[in-house]
């Protein structure tokens, strides 16, 4: 008898290509973004799997997962520890930071308003020099 208290996630090929494409990615993708590449390498998956397969992915900590400034999710295979991101709204580009004080201020912050078991997340997102440099150009 299977329990069914525990998640399992069934490992198909369509997820199998969403991780593999993934394992090179070195920016964050949306889900649209990675089904549109597997199309275009000839994977025939549909949009829901990819998002799935996101999803799953994200659950087990393989990806990291970010808001865009539009509020789409965007993802990118995660490095081991703690970080942020700087994130550039152009194209994407993103650089991981490592925390510093913002983890000692989130701490006091959460403590002043008698909150517990707190995380936080941060995405800094602004031009990467190469778009800033075609913003000033245009």
């Amino acid at each position: 008898m299977t329990s069914t208290n525990s998640p399992v996630t069934r490992q198909t090929w369509q997820r199998a290509a969403v991780r593999d494409l993934m394992e090179g990615a070195r920016e964050f993708r949306t889900a649209q973004q990675v089904h549109d590449q597997l199309r275009g390498i000839g994977a025939k998956v549909g949009l829901a799997t990819v998002y799935r397969a996101l999803q799953a992915m994200a659950e087990a900590g393989e990806v990291d997962v970010l808001r865009t400034p539009d509020g789409e999710a965007a993802y990118r295979r995660c490095s081991a520890g703690h970080h942020h991101h700087l994130v550039c709204r152009r194209c994407g580009f993103s650089i991981e930071i490592k925390p510093t004080d913002l983890e000692a201020w989130a701490a006091t912050v959460a403590q002043q308003h008698g909150f517990t078991q707190v995380g936080h997340e941060l995405e800094i997102f602004g031009l990467c020099q190469d778009c800033s440099r075609l913003a000033d150009d245009a």
